[in-house]
């Protein structure tokens, strides 16, 4: 079946309706479509192959997601339909196959969880053949969405698809990211870009006469899919052409562990290489090399690699401290009647779940002992 028949087959765009719903806070929106639920796909299904598909409006807001703001674009319920069968349909089968193993992040069966055990695995594997004497290299990208250019973006897209018809309907939801840049005379593209700082710009500045195709926003599926394939090759140059057995990545952030520190500055410069030619920067500050036996961090975790092959995980202290405040917030919400007393209760137990599989006994306990003293109730 050729890609745009899968794109605008009724069944596809139905049940894409169906996911792109479930847990909406656009309650009326999604309401609405549903109500013509038949006359809204048929719809689709005519813009699309008459190549006529225009994407609608954003609606942007800002967010706080583990400590940092984030600008969030969010799609109304026709065009998640549309970018819902895209992806399901189309990207994720067909750019899948060109992923790594090791790249764990938005994607079926991976996630955090998966490249938590990778990188178990990864250490084992390495303690194995060298002991704990050894180091690991941390790789983190400035402003990853921020900085994807549309250009590249496309250009990468079109080699693995090669489908005109498909590829219509990319440029517009890609070039939709663009951003107006009529407030300066700079060579922006070239340069670090930030959305929360750009959000900052006042409006009667952005008169629509010059844009910058460049940057895709936090909140859309094609997004998604972008950040997990965009790098690939970074992640091609890594595994194959410098053959780094113990290697991973979730969305931006990139471990490699290797013997020979020297060899590890190479790979670097080698990605820092990589990365400019697709117009990506290397966070300098967050790329470090530390030593096996001294400890790491990697996505929140605190690792440690004992001399007998033990590895020790605990929660970042980072993570801990963020954790103590939200419940303090979480306190006061509910007092206020922002925040329900159960939805505080599922948040604490999740964070619970998550890190009761590390080697957090005693933290566990003294959140649980923070709740108790906050909500006067035992966490069951």
């Amino acid at each position: 079946m050729r890609y745009i028949d899968k794109l605008t087959d009724a069944n596809n765009l139905v049940d894409a309706f169906r996911k792109a719903s479930a847990g909406s806070i656009w309650k009326s929106s999604v309401q609405k479509y549903e109500m013509n639920l038949l006359k809204n796909v048929r719809k689709t299904q005519l813009d699309l192959r008459a190549g006529k598909y225009k994407q609608g409006e954003f609606l942007e807001f800002e967010l706080n997601e583990r400590g940092h703001n984030r600008r969030i674009k969010a799609l109304g319920i026709a065009d998640r339909v549309v970018q819902r069968t895209l992806c399901d349909e189309v990207l994720v089968p067909e750019l899948q196959k060109y992923l790594v193993y090791d790249n764990g992040a938005s994607q079926k069966d991976k996630g955090v969880d998966f490249c938590r055990r990778r990188l178990d695995t990864h250490l084992r594997k390495y303690y194995r053949l060298y002991g704990n004497e050894g180091y690991f290299l941390h790789i983190d990208f400035r402003k990853f969405f921020d900085n994807i250019r549309h250009d590249k973006l496309l250009e990468a897209f079109q080699e693995k698809l090669d489908d005109e018809d498909v590829m219509v309907i990319l440029r517009e939801m890609v070039h939709s990211f663009r951003i107006d840049i009529s407030y300066s005379d700079e060579d922006l593209l070239n340069q670090i870009f930030n959305s929360m700082e750009y959000a900052k710009i006042p409006a009667e500045l952005k008169t629509g006469e010059r844009f910058m195709q460049k940057s895709v926003g936090i909140g859309s599926q094609v997004s998604q899919v972008a950040g997990v394939f965009f790098p690939t090759k970074i992640d091609t140059y890594c595994k194959i052409v410098r053959s780094c057995k113990f290697y991973g990545r979730y969305m931006d952030d990139i471990y490699i562990i290797h013997h020979d520190k020297e060899f590890l500055r190479s790979v670097l410069d080698g990605v820092r290489e990589q990365s400019a030619e697709v117009g990506l920067f290397i966070n300098e500050k967050k790329t470090q090399m530390f030593k096996l036996s001294h400890g790491f961090s990697f996505l929140k975790v605190k690792y440690n690699l004992t001399d007998t092959g033990k590895i020790i995980k605990r929660p970042a202290r980072v993570n801990i401290t963020r954790q103590r405040r939200k419940m303090k917030k979480f306190r006061k919400l509910v007092d206020e009647g922002a925040m329900s007393l159960e939805d505080a209760r599922n948040e604490v137990k999740s964070w619970l779940g998550s890190n009761s599989k590390l080697n957090a006994y005693r933290t566990c306990q003294n959140i649980r002992q923070l709740y108790r003293d906050l909500f006067s109730e035992e966490l069951s």
